[in-house]
């Protein structure tokens, strides 16, 4: 079985709705191991409502903080040290789909970062919209992933930039997945169209 740890170049890039497409795609079950704010709407229930199939399951948040924050600064307001000995995956005999928090550096405690728990036989996909400085956090991101060995892939999220995203292409030589357009919602039945679009691609990685 594999376990996708998906990424962002910053935050509300798509990591959720991308995450949810991976999901439904692979019937995998999904992981959000840091929850930062948002605990009666967090991404593990946005996830839920979108996946159809029975077989994903939902696990639990090794920390599920109070406010929306840098997971670092909102433990601090919880009185609590977020200890990455703690954050241990699931056990599943299914893939697993699991999703950060903004970036690979955004800080959890005074030494580790969400790179920290990126496993080495994790594939990771990182997600990329286009805005101004996004082929910098792109290129930082993926090459960052490349020089620790990881296997990388990218999915566009967002309107298309030709420009943009055909530099990121030359640039990383990292398998593209698809984009994920910007749709006027997302609901079910958009999440598996998209699921059914990236499903190959997804198997190969």
């Amino acid at each position: 079985m594999k376990h996708f740890f998906v990424t962002g170049i910053s935050t509300e890039v798509g990591k959720t709705v991308a995450s949810a497409i991976i999901t439904e795609a692979l019937e995998a079950d999904y992981w959000k191991p840091i929850q930062a704010g948002e605990l009666d709407n967090c991404d593990t229930k946005k996830v839920k409502q979108f996946v159809s199939n029975l077989k994903s399951q939902f696990h639990d948040n090794s920390y599920a903080l109070n406010t929306p924050m840098s997971p670092h600064a909102a433990a601090e307001i919880d009185n609590i040290v977020i200890d990455i000995k703690e954050v241990t995956p699931p056990k599943t005999k299914n893939n697993l789909v699991i999703e950060g928090a903004g970036g690979l550096f955004v800080p959890l405690n005074n030494t580790n970062t969400i790179l920290d728990l990126i496993q080495p036989n994790y594939k990771v996909i990182v997600v990329s919209r286009h805005y101004l400085g996004s082929i910098n956090h792109t290129l930082l991101t993926v090459n960052t992933l490349k020089e620790k060995g990881f296997d990388v892939a990218i999915i566009f999220s967002g309107n298309k930039h030709k420009t943009t995203e055909d530099i990121i292409v030359k640039m990383t030589n990292a398998p593209i997945i698809g984009r994920i357009e910007e749709e006027p919602y997302f609901d079910k039945n958009v999440i598996k169209e998209y699921a059914d679009k990236f499903r190959a691609t997804l198997n190969k990685i």
